[in-house]
């Protein structure tokens, strides 16, 4: 079966690879944001939603999804982990990818995000999951 070049693996041009931080045209000016601070978005729009009477299914599941799945609850925290994250000079799909994973240890977080392999020293990185760790541990 001959499948057209841009189509074949799920949709993917053969330039992208995340991996590598081939990521495509749509994200080349994207900025990448924690399921943390999408969660602080819709949170801060809900009330204003359910006035108006506009929220949709989509709406709510997307909100439960992150509240689900958010790593940091406080505010505060979310701007301390994006500002350790802006410090580590990682792209930021790299940055959230960490901040959303919250890995364990370097190892895992270099399995998992493989284009900060050779970016980022084993001890930096694992001072920087450290870090978020804490921050994780300690909000209030």
């Amino acid at each position: 079966m001959n499948v057209p070049k841009r189509r074949r693996n799920f949709g993917l041009t053969d330039d992208e690879d995340a991996a590598k931080l081939k990521l495509g045209e749509d994200f080349q000016y994207a900025d990448c944001l924690l399921i943390s601070e999408v969660r602080i978005l819709l949170e801060a729009q809900y009330d204003t939603k359910k006035e108006d009477k506009t929220i949709t299914g989509v709406y709510e599941k997307t909100l439960d999804y992150v509240q689900k799945f958010s790593r940091y609850t406080n505010r505060d925290t979310v701007k301390e982990v994006r500002a350790l994250l802006k410090t580590s000079n990682l792209e930021p799909f790299e940055c959230a990818q960490l901040g959303n994973l919250c890995c364990n240890d370097y190892e895992e977080a270099k399995a998992l995000i493989p284009s900060t392999a050779a970016k980022i020293d084993d001890e930096v990185m694992d001072s920087l999951l450290k870090q978020m760790d804490s921050l994780k541990k300690y909000q209030s």
